[in-house]
C-alpha cells in the first residue's frame, strides 16, 4: 500500500468474495465467552441448554422456569433463568477501537439523561484495552456518564472475558 520505487507485487490469482448479506451478528456462550452463537439462534440455543445434560452446553435444570426471589439490602429481587447478573464493557489490548469505546460512552450518556439505570444487583465493570482509551474517555468527558451506571475502570486487558470478574455477592451466588 505504501510502496515506492518497488516492482509492483504479484498476486496468486486467488479471489475471495464475501457476500455482507450472509454475514450474522453473533453471541458468546451461554457457558464459555468463545463458543459463538448467532442471535438469530440464541433463544433457542440457550433454552435448550437449560435441559441438555451438564456438559460443553448443558446445566440438566430439573425446573428451567424456576425463579429465586430475595432481599438484598432492602430491596426485592428475582433472578429467572437468564437473567443478567454481570456486564461488562471490554475492548481487548489488540482492538481498542475508539468508535466502538466513544460509541458505548455515548451510549451510556444517553441512557443516564434518560434516566436509565442498571439494576443494582447487577455486577458492572469497564475494562479498556489500554490507557488510551481511558484518556480519550476523560477528554470526552463520556467516563462520567459511564461512571454514573456503575462501569468504573477496573483495569486494562483480559478481565471479565476470562472470568476475571470476582465474586458475586453472595446473595446472588447463593440465588444462583
Amino acid at each position: 500500500m505504501f510502496r515506492s520505487d518497488q516492482d509492483d507485487p504479484k498476486y496468486s490469482g486467488d479471489i475471495m468474495e464475501l457476500d455482507l448479506a450472509s454475514v450474522e451478528p453473533c453471541m458468546s456462550g451461554p457457558k464459555r465467552p468463545h463458543d459463538k452463537v448467532t442471535v438469530s439462534a440464541m433463544p433457542k440455543d440457550f433454552r435448550d441448554s437449560l435441559t441438555a445434560p451438564v456438559g460443553f452446553k448443558g446445566f440438566d435444570l430439573p425446573n428451567p422456569a424456576e425463579t429465586k426471589t430475595f432481599e438484598q439490602n432492602g430491596e426485592k429481587i428475582t433472578l429467572e433463568n437468564g437473567s443478567v447478573v454481570i456486564a461488562a464493557i471490554t475492548s481487548c489490548t489488540n482492538t481498542s477501537n475508539p468508535a466502538v469505546m466513544m460509541g458505548a460512552g455515548l451510549l451510556a450518556r444517553n441512557a443516564v439523561q434518560k434516566g436509565l439505570r442498571v439494576n443494582s444487583y447487577i455486577k458492572t465493570s469497564l475494562s479498556p484495552g489500554s490507557g488510551v482509551v481511558t484518556e480519550y474517555l476523560e477528554n470526552s468527558g463520556l467516563n462520567k456518564f459511564l461512571d454514573d451506571l456503575g462501569f468504573h475502570t477496573a483495569g486494562y486487558g483480559c478481565m471479565t472475558c476470562i472470568g476475571n470478574s470476582g465474586e458475586l455477592e453472595k446473595d446472588i451466588t447463593e440465588a444462583i
